[in-house]
């Protein structure tokens, strides 16, 4: 172990091989903590420092700009909520301890249920933000401040609703993130089973709407995330997109003319659950993301591993195209895991029960990509109902 590593541990207090690192979450009674973790071989403890509010009273999402110790936070009130008109976008400032101090607000329409930064000269010119209720995709210029205004609005319809009659009655874009190369934002669509695109001006912020992907009828896809066989190309790059509606995840296939729009192209979708098994009633996919050539997705409220343990499930990535194979549905250890992360060192995973109200550290093994015992476990401020927008609403590594 390198000299330097060792003074480190031993300033941290910990003993060689012992890891330690920080973690942030929101939860839905409107504050936003911090989390310390120690790891030492397979067992850690999580601890929460601090906790602050600011992001409203639905935190829902938070967006890390690890470059510049931003944090973003949005809020999901307003939403139709009787006495409660507009929500707001937070900026946080990380301190090293990992305790968070207020930098910027700006009031909003109310709704958001993600966002992220975009373009400028250093892609944290603008936020995005998505209304699932409004069917909007909603523009700000940063920073956010008092007197931040609306940069633009993308208002969403369609002609007739989706095959799931309860909830594809309307556009529901539920996510919005940039693609690797920073010129386009992506948006899945889970009322109108689309994956909308939008060209990025990075100057002045404006997008223009591209054509989007269509997913498989009553898919309903929530969240997104991007992969490619070589770090800083394009070339082979693939979106997978986790349907909630469908319990599945689809990859698709990027194409970057050299004019004109991105295109994406629906390559595979296959379940979240094992060959022969079907989603248990009530089940709803979550979030997914990508460490090395595995893919990951969460299901909640499939309670596999018991009455409040649900799912996370592995797939391995084919380097040479991008295809999908299932490998294994683990323990989440949490119950309806709204939300998950991997570290950047891939041997760690966050999950984020919603109505556990907790955050589960789970080993990951980065060669082989699977995922092993819990490590440390942590519930945060009050559980949620069953079914209920309460309870944890995110987490993410401070990295």
């Amino acid at each position: 172990m390198p000299l330097f590593t060792s003074l480190v541990l031993s300033a941290l207090g910990l003993v060689p091989g012992a890891l330690a690192e920080k973690l942030l979450a929101s939860h839905y009674t409107g504050q936003v903590y911090s989390l310390d973790l120690a790891v030492n071989g397979s067992t850690g403890t999580l601890k929460s420092t601090s906790s602050t509010g600011g992001c409203g009273k639905m935190p829902t999402w938070l967006e890390l700009d690890s470059d510049t110790g931003t944090l973003y936070c949005f809020d999901e009130s307003g939403a139709g909520q009787q006495g409660i008109s507009g929500g707001v976008a937070t900026t946080y400032s990380v301190n090293t301890d990992g305790s968070l101090k207020q930098t910027g607000q700006a009031k909003t329409k109310g709704g958001e249920v993600h966002g992220s930064f975009y373009g400028g000269s250093d892609g944290r010119g603008f936020v995005a933000t998505v209304e699932y209720d409004a069917s909007t995709l909603t523009t700000f210029k940063l920073p956010l401040t008092s007197g931040t205004q609306v940069l633009q609005t993308q208002k969403f319809n369609m002609s007739a609703p989706g095959p799931n009659k309860s909830r594809q009655t309307a556009p529901h874009p539920h996510s919005v993130i940039t693609d690797p190369t920073s010129k386009y934002l992506i948006a899945p669509d889970l009322g109108a089973d689309l994956v909308r695109i939008f060209s990025i001006d990075a100057t002045s912020g404006q997008l223009a709407a591209c054509t989007p992907g269509e997913a498989g009828a009553g898919d309903g896809p929530r969240h997104g995330t991007w992969w490619a066989p070589k770090s800083g190309s394009t070339d082979g790059q693939m979106l997978y997109t986790v349907n909630e509606l469908g319990n599945s995840v689809s990859a698709w296939k990027a194409t970057y003319p050299s004019s004109g729009c991105l295109t994406l192209s629906k390559t595979q979708t296959l379940s979240t659950y094992a060959e022969g098994k079907t989603a248990p009633t009530g089940s709803k996919a979550a979030e997914v993301h990508v460490s090395g050539n595995f893919l990951y997705a969460v299901n909640r409220n499939d309670k596999t591993f018991g009455a409040k343990e649900d799912s996370i499930v592995t797939y391995s990535i084919d380097a040479a195209s991008g295809a999908i194979t299932f490998v294994e549905a683990t323990n989440a250890h949490a119950w309806y895991p709204r939300t998950f992360a991997i570290n950047k060192a891939g041997t760690l995973v966050a999950v984020g029960g919603q109505t556990s109200s907790n955050v589960a550290i789970i080993q990951r093994d980065a060669s082989t990509g699977k995922l092993g015992d819990l490590v440390a476990n942590l519930a945060i401020a009050t559980p949620g109902t069953d079914g209920g927008e309460d309870g944890l609403s995110a987490v993410i590594w401070d990295e």
